[in-house]
């Protein structure tokens, strides 16, 4: 928030020529709007189906100012997505609302007032040197002043309310007739809109949606239905209101009375208008295993599926913007598309307004994978601009999250929270460490953002009950017999169930010694005894942890084996979750319906992250990757290649058991490799303790090869 009367004090100190315009809203208003319309769309069999939390909405009237020094008089053209009326200096008499004003020549204040009950109110204006954009302030009439919101609508014709995805028609690979009706088979997972071109005919057509066959294939149980009703001799065409997710489109003729329908399959166009959100995949990998290749292919088309308005957790079910899935889609995003602005528009729906009266989702740990999703876009972007803006969404959000403190000072869910961890059989009462986790390393991002925004007060208060948290989970709930972290802990007394969960998310945080990372590494990580983790959700942290300690190897066969296991089954999208035990149609279900499971779900998409960070082996050292560090594994391969994609650039790599060769375009990156003999390059090499050694990379295209011998060919 900016003082009213010091900003135009200041802007009257000197002339101001503004840029070219833009249209500008109320921060925030029209990433709600979106995120409302998105969490709409879901229906199953034609019902809608809501998002059980509160959904915040846009502030219908807001006012725009901005101060001018003209040399002489200006016509501008306004634009408003709204009713608006404009006001000049101050004066109330001076009120306009046409689309043209001529503005004297001299010092003014201009003021805008924009009422809009369908979409947020926007304005766009612009003249030879006035001109709407990031130098405006906007208020929601509460007498306070903001920079506002905008993106790329630079055209007045095209207001934010007429922001909508791209489509492009798309055939289906396989057109048959069978008993059951028409069948249309895309070939693979898609989202769009059905579009019929159609014969004349009376009656109705009944559409049956399917991810798998099976589900298209099933009037009582398919999620996803439309209708269309037929009812002349002329033909006729129809492309459905409401885009759906599938693979599979059946159509069921019914008739009406005694009339016969005049179509055959011959007579019937069907196609889709596939919708999407244009990125461009900037991250590569491939390698020595054409498993992996089509494993790392199929998470990119599963990741830009759910690549949207906002990451979706799945396009057919939920639809819906989950923080948790959220925050592992940000850093698949940063290995693959490196789309900034999408993770931004996630981020701003995520949190909503204030109050807060509920956890993010909910969920008591949702709320803490938005801070780390903060840190996270603040490391790889280095964007400090983005977290000043909404700092005071994360005190606010962070006072919330201290009132779960219990008198122990661990954080607690109460009766009205979720605390989710993962689909698992496991306790999650009482104060669980998994939470306390999250909770220790939300408080260090805060820390860092409060010295950010000059905040010291704060800043002191959360890196102190950082350290106090992060001591107590080492006090409290490390089990020296067990060799880890127990799971929960009630009343006082540790509790007796131990899972992989707190254990890992300790190692990826970097709050274990050497001797506690050894213990876990064979005592939880790689102790058969743990149960199993069987989701793609937490095997993404599961495979990270492993790859932390070195077991690239183990972590290849792993994605191999359970990710290439969906691909045997025919996946085109990988899913929500996997069991290799379930036959047939059992690998459909979940929650009680027999087509629940999502199968083209973002989080399946985690090989894209692994492969990116931990086996290419790029990772920011400095915010926005100003210094990054290179450590390439083979993981069991002959050979990677591929490339990451940097904020400003990118980092292009390939690795055998005997050469590396690197090509940066930006930054300064430090190669971190282990050879058997000191290694030979074209750049100057550094040798470390025992077999490692040090490259620096200048980030200006040249290639460096080093020639080396591998301490870890398998």
């Amino acid at each position: 928030m900016l003082c009213f009367s010091r900003y135009f004090r200041n802007k009257r100190e000197g002339a101001m020529k503004l840029s070219t315009a833009t249209w500008i809203w109320y921060p925030g208003d029209f990433e709600l709007w979106l995120n409302e319309k998105v969490h709409m769309r879901r229906r199953v069999r034609g019902a809608i189906y809501p998002a059980f939390w509160r959904m915040d909405r846009y502030y219908s009237s807001v006012s725009f100012v901005c101060n001018i020094d003209l040399a002489c008089e200006e016509e501008i053209l306004i634009q408003a997505d709204g009713e608006f009326a404009l006001y000049l200096d101050g004066n109330d008499s001076c009120r306009y609302n046409q689309s043209r004003l001529l503005i004297p020549a001299g010092s003014h204040e201009i003021r805008v007032s924009v009422y809009n009950s369908t979409a947020p109110p926007a304005l766009f204006i612009q003249g030879d040197t006035i001109a709407t954009n990031g130098d405006w302030l906007v208020s929601c009439q509460d007498k306070q002043w903001h920079s506002p919101g905008f993106w790329n609508f630079d055209r007045p014709s095209s207001p934010p309310s007429a922001y909508k995805l791209e489509t492009t028609e798309v055939l289906p690979l396989a057109w048959d007739e069978t008993p059951e009706g028409w069948i249309a088979d895309f070939g693979k997972e898609l989202i769009g809109y059905l579009k019929l071109d159609l014969a004349a005919g009376y009656g109705n057509l009944n559409i049956y949606y399917g991810e798998s066959l099976e589900e298209a294939l099933d009037d009582d149980h398919c999620l996803q239905t439309d209708t269309c009703q037929l009812s002349g001799d002329a033909l006729q065409s129809y492309v459905f209101p409401d885009s759906k997710a599938f693979r599979y489109v059946r159509i069921h003729a019914r008739p009406d009375d005694d009339r016969e329908f005049s179509l055959t399959s011959a007579s019937i166009s069907v196609s889709a208008m596939y919708e999407y959100l244009p990125v461009q995949e900037r991250g590569q990998f491939k390698c020595s295993d054409e498993t992996l290749n089509k494993i790392w292919e199929v998470s990119q088309y599963t990741l830009r599926l759910n690549t949207r308005e906002f990451f979706l957790d799945g396009i057919k079910r939920d639809r819906w913007v989950w923080s948790g899935d959220a925050y592992q889609t940000f850093l698949m995003d940063y290995y693959s598309f490196f789309d900034v602005d999408i993770v931004k528009r996630t981020l701003i729906a995520l949190r909503g307004r204030d109050p807060v009266s509920t956890h993010l989702n909910t969920i008591l740990d949702y709320s803490f994978y938005w801070f780390m999703g903060l840190y996270d876009y603040w490391l790889y972007t280095g964007d400090k601009s983005f977290i000043l803006a909404h700092y005071a969404s994360m005190v606010s959000l962070m006072d919330y999250c201290l009132t779960r403190l219990n008198r122990n000072g661990l954080i607690e869910g109460h009766e009205i929270d979720w605390v989710f961890v993962d689909w698992a059989d496991i306790d999650n009462e009482g104060a669980v460490c998994f939470e306390q986790l999250l909770f220790c390393k939300s408080l260090e991002a805060m820390s860092l953002f409060a010295a950010m925004a000059g905040d010291s007060e704060r800043e002191a208060q959360y890196k102190a009950l950082a350290s106090a948290t992060k001591t107590k989970i080492f006090e409290l709930y490390w089990n020296e017999e067990k060799g880890g972290l127990v799971h929960t802990l009630k009343d006082g007394q540790q509790g007796e169930q131990i899972t992989k969960h707190a254990s890992m998310f300790a190692l990826l945080l970097g709050y274990l010694n050497e001797e506690q990372q050894a213990s876990i590494k064979q005592n939880i990580l790689l102790n058969g005894d743990i149960p199993t983790i069987t989701t793609p959700y937490m095997r993404f942290y599961e495979l990270a942890a492993l790859c932390e300690i070195g077991e690239h190897a183990h972590v290849t066969d792993q994605i191999v084996s359970y990710w290439g296991g969906m691909l045997d089954l025919g996946a085109t999208t990988f899913w929500e979750t996997y069991d290799p035990t379930a036959s047939g149609s059992q690998h459909y279900e979940m929650y009680g319906l027999p087509f629940g499971k999502s199968l083209c779900h973002a989080w399946g998409a985690s090989p894209i992250y692994l492969l990116g960070k931990y086996y290419l082996g790029v990772k920011p050292a400095s915010a926005g990757y100003s210094k990054y560090e290179i450590e390439p594994h083979l993981g069991g391969l002959s050979w990677i290649s591929g490339t990451v994609p940097l904020h400003d650039g990118e980092v292009s790599l390939y690795m055998d058991a005997a050469t590396i060769r690197i090509t940066a375009t930006a930054g300064t990156g430090t190669l971190r490799l282990a050879s058997l003999v000191a290694p030979n390059a074209n750049a100057s090499v550094v040798s470390l303790s025992g077999n490692f050694y040090e490259i620096e990379i200048a980030g200006n295209g040249q290639e460096i090869v080093v020639q080396y011998q591998n301490l870890n060919s398998r």
